[in-house]
């Protein structure tokens, strides 16, 4: 299947080149022109626009946007509208807020363009690994993709499917990520309790590789993380600043307005947030609380 690619990032660029080495035709576009020439090297075609790429593809059309969310998006779909004929399909496979995905599928369906979301993971791992492909969109839409699904994940009948109307897909691909906030943070907080008993002297990297095994804790993310124990074990030279993509959020504020208790969730998000903190205000305070009403020590910053 020929396939355009917009936005050619390390994710776009490794999707790209499974989909190449899978048979698949893909016209790649890119800002920045560096990105499009790596792809190009690999068997793309390259286009040195928007306009360029549409006109390389065969109607009807697929172009697979892999851009920021928010306005990188809108622009991106301003940009294409009036290139594209009845038909073609529009598939976002960022991180878009799925209320906004629902608002611009029903823009385009009166265009007579498809909207397909497909919320990925995988991360630097795809390439390799494939992609856990999660589908919104119109049925007809995702079965003329399907060949390209059945490519990017870990194989043609696992790891990816039609999850529901235009939306569904970055919907679940939304509390899938407040979900992984959850789990990083119980398994930083563990290894953290692990680290803070010195006088046993514990190989937290031993200790991961255990658990990687037979334990019901076992999981790729554990793998992660015997992975870098292995290689850092004391994390020397790393900041503890936690970001976060914004579907951590999102999921956080679904959940207030369903009346869906997800207090895991919520508060691994505020520890992300606090994690940003290098003079945190809240921590005085509650020292100089302490002082006032128990006389406890408070220390003086040098």
């Amino acid at each position: 299947m020929e396939l355009g690619m917009v936005g050619l990032g390390r994710m776009g660029a490794n999707m790209s080149e499974r989909l190449l080495r899978g048979g698949h035709q893909v016209v790649g576009f890119d800002r920045n022109p560096t990105a499009v020439q790596i792809v190009a090297k690999l068997g793309a075609k390259g286009a040195g626009s928007i306009a360029e790429l549409v006109k390389q593809l065969a109607a009807p059309r697929a172009v697979w946007l892999m851009v920021p969310a928010g306005n990188p998006v809108d622009q991106t779909i301003e940009a294409l509208l009036p290139l594209l004929q009845h038909g073609d399909i529009l598939v976002d496979g960022g991180n878009s807020n799925y209320k906004d995905t629902i608002r611009r599928a029903r823009m385009l369906a009166e265009k007579g363009l498809y909207l397909v979301d497909s919320g990925t993971s995988g991360g630097i791992w795809g390439l390799a690994e494939g992609y856990s492909l999660m589908v919104g969109g119109e049925k007809a839409a995702v079965e003329r993709l399907r060949p390209v699904f059945e490519t990017l994940a870990p194989a043609r009948d696992q790891g990816w499917g039609h999850v529901g109307p235009a939306g569904a897909g970055h919907f679940v691909k939304m509390v899938h990520n407040g979900i992984e906030y959850g789990m990083m943070q119980s398994y930083a907080e563990g290894f953290s309790i692990l680290q803070s008993k010195t006088e046993m002297q514990l190989d937290l990297h031993q200790v991961a590789e255990i658990w990687r095994s037979g334990s019901v804790v076992r999981s790729w993310l554990l793998d992660l993380i015997a992975s870098a124990l292995g290689k850092n074990p004391g994390l020397e030279g790393i900041q503890p600043f936690v970001a976060d993509s914004g579907e951590g959020r999102w999921t956080v504020a679904e959940a207030i307005d369903r009346d869906v208790p997800a207090p895991v969730i919520t508060l691994s998000l505020l520890e992300r947030i606090r994690s940003r903190e290098k003079d945190s205000f809240t921590d005085k305070l509650l020292a100089v609380m302490r002082n006032e009403f128990g006389g406890h020590a408070v220390q003086r910053e040098e």
